[in-house]
């Protein structure tokens, strides 16, 4: 069984190469190390070119760190956004933390978002340091794994607790009432 990595150096003239099994009558799975494929992945790439190209797309259900984190978040699953990763410059970072803030606040929407695991740290400091005290923030970490954490404060109490997530792939939830 030939395996093919799809990741961040993975040149697009490269991505069709990908279904060449399909094109020889095999069938072939898209599976990602951490999530669902096609979710905040690169996998979405691969599906993209299988429904350009009429080949039929199978999702099957697994585990979503996305889905996970707000399901068991307690806050709103009816209206949230999934934002990716915000700026790593520091005042690009800290202007895209309070406008999150301000879309959650208008619009009673659950503001998701990642970060690189090695700066998670540094994610919650600037988190509890910019948002307004009484917005609620969700850590969900390692999820499925025996280290799993997932807790929700206001900022005004995660300042009074101390956690560290460096290096353990976190989801990050904010929510303005």
């Amino acid at each position: 069984m030939k395996v093919n990595l799809i990741n961040k150096f993975t040149l697009d003239e490269e991505l069709n190469s990908f279904l060449d099994p399909i094109y020889k009558g095999h069938n072939i799975g898209l599976i990602s190390d951490a999530g669902c494929p096609g979710v905040a992945d690169p996998g979405s790439d691969i599906i993209k070119i299988a429904h350009q190209s009429n080949i039929k797309v199978v999702p099957l259900v697994g585990p979503s760190s996305i889905l996970l984190s707000i399901m068991s978040s307690g806050l709103n699953g009816q209206n949230f956004a999934f934002n990716g990763y915000l700026p790593i410059e520091k005042s690009d970072k800290k202007n895209k933390i309070k406008e999150l803030e301000k879309i959650s606040n208008l619009k009673n929407q659950s503001q998701i978002f990642i970060e690189t695991p090695y700066r998670n740290n540094k994610m919650l400091e600037d988190l509890i340091k910019t948002l307004s005290g009484d917005t609620n923030l969700c850590i969900a970490c390692d999820l499925t794994l025996n280290t799993e954490y997932i807790k929700t404060l206001s900022i005004n109490e995660w300042k009074k607790n101390s956690i560290n997530i460096d290096k353990k792939p976190t989801i990050f939830i904010i929510h303005k009432d």
